[in-house]
């Protein structure tokens, strides 16, 4: 891979990945303001632990159905590329009534069941009670959630990410406005407590679909696209969303039970290092986010490149994507590196367990360049319908290679938590390395979606 630019293809990818990496970037803020509001409750250590697991059961469920968003984003961007705007329309179409089933039946079960869920993994009953109540009003809006990644996915697709910027920023700022109104009872709302914030958040996903609808309804895309005015329901549209999307969210439920097994094995070492482990795990995701935005606008690309059968284009644009990531993970690896307490003060301020991260967060800082580019190149390989490769690398890799090794180093060797750590680099450098592989040869670039 050249590590110098090519100016063209480098504005192409900047000019979609930007708007995406801002829209990424302003989630981070709400999860912080988020716990930040409801540290000030009363009963502060039973609320901030529902709260905890409320947010973990919440962003599993969500990384499961947004993953929607890759499906619709990859047949709309082939369908942009191959100039058949009325087809990307029926895409959305669909997939609209997709998530509305999908809505409808989940959230119904979901909120029947939240308290049973946090019951499961809550020690104090009290913590499930709370934590129930956040949980419910999460699977209120979860038909408004899945409508907004359905428009996500279709105006990422045709090219549009700043739509997507523009909800992200809109969303997040009525989240934050709703909580404080919502939590504490100001001017004249309820005070629901933590109730509040999982209100704030199902309100947020109807103001995001109201603002993705409006922008449906705009000339320049209705005229287009004509999306509502000729709805077909099609089956292939459906099965194929389903099959390129399905291997993302397995996937995604993969990686999430992957990290809470390697912060369990990190509990076994002491509660001191599981909670450092939980700093660096935060800091980490951080630094991903940016790079996911770039993986977005690299699918949007190569999509539209292989719908216009310019094959060696897509592979360039997948490239520059991912040498865009590297440069930026490299910069974010020095101030891991070399100032590794800014980033640790942006999450806690225990003085023992700033300690035990330090050392982590150096390794984690060096490991992370390399995940940049597998992040973005994995991408590629999903918008090319590759899915299903990418979810076995994620197998292979975390379950077989990281999770063994990280116990093997730190319990069976005796490494202790900066044995644990060490298995990091291998599982990002073999992922990183087996996606390439793939990447290289041809025969993702003819996958028919």
């Amino acid at each position: 891979m050249r590590f110098l630019p090519d100016t063209e293809l480098s504005r192409s990818v900047l000019r979609m990945s930007t708007p995406a990496v801002a829209g990424l970037s302003s989630q981070m803020v709400v999860s912080v303001v988020d716990t930040a509001m409801v540290g000030r409750l009363e009963n502060t250590t039973v609320v901030l632990a529902a709260m905890g697991l409320g947010i973990l059961a919440a962003w599993a469920i969500t990384s499961v159905f947004s993953s929607l968003a890759t499906g619709t984003h990859v047949m709309t961007a082939r369908r942009a590329g191959e100039d058949d705007p009325s087809g990307a329309g029926a895409v959305l179409n669909n997939s609209l009534v997709l998530s509305f089933v999908l809505g409808s039946i989940f959230g119904f079960i979901g909120y029947l069941s939240s308290f049973a869920i946090l019951d499961f993994f809550a020690s104090d009953p009290r913590v499930a009670v709370a934590g129930a109540a956040y949980l419910e009003w999460r699977f209120v809006g979860l038909l408004f959630f899945l409508f907004v990644v359905s428009y996500r996915g279709f105006f990422n697709g045709i090219g549009h990410t700043k739509i997507f910027m523009y909800s992200a920023i809109a969303v997040n700022c009525s989240n934050i406005i709703l909580n404080y109104l919502l939590i504490f009872g100001t001017f004249g709302f309820p005070k629901m407590g933590i109730a509040g914030a999982g209100c704030a958040s199902a309100l947020s996903n109807v103001v995001g679909c109201l603002f993705f609808v409006t922008a449906t309804f705009l000339p320049a895309y209705r005229t287009r696209y004509r999306y509502y005015q000729r709805f077909r329901f099609s089956w292939d549209v459906i099965r194929t969303v389903v099959r390129v999307s399905m291997p993302v969210s397995f996937q995604n439920i993969l990686l999430l039970l992957g990290f809470l097994v390697f912060v369990a094995i990190t509990g076994i070492v002491g509660t001191k290092e599981q909670a450092a482990s939980q700093v660096v795990i935060t800091a980490l995701f951080m630094s991903f986010l940016p790079c996911f935005g770039f993986g977005i606008g690299a699918q949007t690309l190569v999509g539209q490149s292989l719908g216009k059968g310019e094959f060696q284009l897509a592979k360039r644009f997948g490239m520059e994507a991912a040498r865009q990531a590297t440069i930026l993970t490299i910069l974010l690896g020095v101030v891991f590196v070399f100032f590794p307490e800014w980033i640790i003060l942006l999450i806690t301020t225990d003085p023992e367990v700033t300690e035990a991260a330090i050392p982590i967060l150096r390794i984690a800082g060096v490991t992370q360049i390399f995940y940049g580019a597998g992040i973005v190149l994995a991408h590629t390989l999903q918008a090319a319908g590759a899915t299903f490769y990418v979810m076995m690398i994620e197998v292979v890799t975390h379950w077989i290679v990281f999770l063994p090794v990280s116990y093997l180093f730190a319990m069976t060797w005796g490494g202790g938590l900066l044995g644990a750590w060490l298995a990091l680099p291998l599982y990002i450098v073999s992922y990183t390395l087996l996606i390439y592989l793939k990447y290289r040869k041809d025969s993702w670039l003819h996958i028919k979606v």
